[in-house]
């Protein structure tokens, strides 16, 4: 498997890779998470993917 760090990659393979985990079908249209504003910043060159990663926090509550 090839490195995902931003040294090893160029731009276009950040946004190939994005664009990868993006479902063709509309399975996420109700989802509130946009792929390419969260992970902006890899694909940009400035925060690894477990640095986002970690920064993501979910807020659960029940009814």
């Amino acid at each position: 498997m090839k490195s995902i760090l931003i040294k090893d990659t160029t731009k276009e393979e950040r946004i190939a890779l994005i664009k990868s985990w993006v479902p063709e079908d509309e399975s996420m249209e109700d989802c509130e998470i946009d792929l390419w504003e969260m992970y902006d910043d890899y694909i940009r060159g400035k925060r690894e993917i477990a640095e986002i990663n970690a920064a993501f926090q979910t807020d659960y509550y029940t009814e």
